[in-house]
């Protein structure tokens, strides 16, 4: 597996991880919503795992849509405002933003170096 495939790899299992630390913490009424999520992450994990490299394309739209959700989401923008909940905001932040910003470089990365090898 090439370095690049591997570091968005990396970076899905870390949202992985974190997903399911933080899905006690959330509201139990978005538990159905958060474990799909989580599954979606675990799934594209293994597919690129086992050299499924056009899963990369998909990365990129489910990590924007994560970012939109979390900033239009008026308790996750307080929740990050006000900090009310230490730990959740540091989650919210950390998974929710920071890797996902990775996962879209990453992703970005990997498809641009796979098409110039392929061309």
């Amino acid at each position: 597996m090439d370095s690049h495939i591997r570091a968005t790899l990396i970076i899905l299992v870390f949202i992985t991880v974190l997903g399911l630390i933080a899905i006690p913490f959330g509201n139990p009424k978005f538990i159905d919503r958060a474990i799909i999520l989580e599954l979606s992450f675990a799934t594209l994990s293994v597919l690129i795992w086992k050299g499924y490299n056009k899963v990369l394309y998909a990365c990129i739209p489910i990590a924007a849509l994560v970012i939109i959700g979390n900033s239009l989401a008026p308790p996750y923008v307080t929740l990050m405002m006000s900090f009310s909940k230490p730990l959740n905001a540091v989650i919210l932040i950390i998974g929710g933003y920071v890797l996902q910003i990775a996962l879209i470089y990453t992703s970005l990365r990997s498809i641009n170096i796979r098409s110039r090898r392929l061309t």
